[in-house]
């Protein structure tokens, strides 16, 4: 059940970074989201720690589902520099719920970073990005939309500081209660030289949480669940920026082609949370 812990003092150098528009490539078909059993927020299991699934890629013929790459992680809850803390390897095999045979880690940031000798601190420290290959029987199964919310809309880019954001949540923690999944929060605005956004929910991210999308004011995918701060911002969360995490793993692997893949449901960004 994997969360990285992380002291906000890291989280003092604020930048901004400009909007980044994100395309999708072309897509299979999806499954129809109400019955797809595949789909952001599902949980996944690696090497028995559950995380919680982001969002759903694509280069138009493969299929993937991202999770954190700490969620692989083998140092535990505070070896949160991707550059230097143990990782399993490409190629570890993931339990998805909702697909017939584990998926294949076919990327990950960290074991990336860590084979080309990343020095940049907040690259190195905010970088949490892994892609699961589904099976093709699997591909089927899919629909890339966020439950409750809808969306992605594309891919965003940095927040600002009182930004409405979402985000879904499934930890084993909460024993399957589904209504507690649905998140509505602010941004506290985006740092670290535009690698990770600050954000506050009603009812924080928990371990198991790891790895879960968040989708901005304009359903716009904008980061994943990574750290949650112990001081002096005791309850917020620290979310990877997705743009640079796609944008990294673009010039420094084989994936160029793999893009976000949009969700066929409306974004719906003024629901009423059940969970917070």
């Amino acid at each position: 059940m994997k969360f990285r812990l992380i002291a906000a003092v890291a989280l003092i150098a604020v930048a901004g970074m400009l909007a980044v528009a994100g395309t999708a490539s072309a897509a299979p078909t999806w499954a129809p989201a109400a019955t797809a059993p595949i789909h952001p927020g599902v949980q996944t299991f690696t090497n028995g720690a559950q995380c919680t699934a982001n969002f759903v890629y694509t280069d138009g013929t493969n299929v993937f589902i991202g999770q954190a790459a700490h969620c692989s992680g083998t140092g535990g809850n505070t070896a949160t520099n991707g550059c230097d803390s143990g990782t399993l390897p490409v190629g570890t095999k993931v339990d998805v719920t909702g697909a017939s045979s584990p998926g294949t880690m076919v990327y990950n940031s960290w074991a990336t970073m860590q084979a080309n000798g990343e020095k940049d601190a907040n690259t190195c420290q905010y970088n949490d990005l892994a892609l699961i290959q589904l099976s093709a029987a699997d591909v089927a199964k899919v629909n890339p939309s966020v439950p409750y919310w809808g969306g992605p809309t594309g891919l965003g880019g940095s927040t600002a500081q009182g930004e409405q954001v979402y985000s879904y949540g499934n930890s084993e923690l909460r024993g399957g209660i589904t209504q507690l999944s649905p998140k509505e929060g602010l941004s506290l605005g985006t740092d670290s030289g535009g690698w990770n956004h600050t954000v506050y929910t009603v009812t924080p991210g928990i371990p198991g949480d790891s790895g879960s999308g968040f989708l901005d004011a304009n359903g716009k995918a904008f980061g994943i669940l990574s750290t949650v701060a112990i001081a002096p911002l005791a309850g917020s969360n620290g979310v990877g920026d997705l743009a640079n995490e796609l944008s990294y793993m673009h010039s420094h692997s084989s994936f160029s082609g793999v893009q976000l893949a949009n969700g066929t449901e409306a974004f719906d960004g003024g629901k009423l949370p059940i969970g917070g």
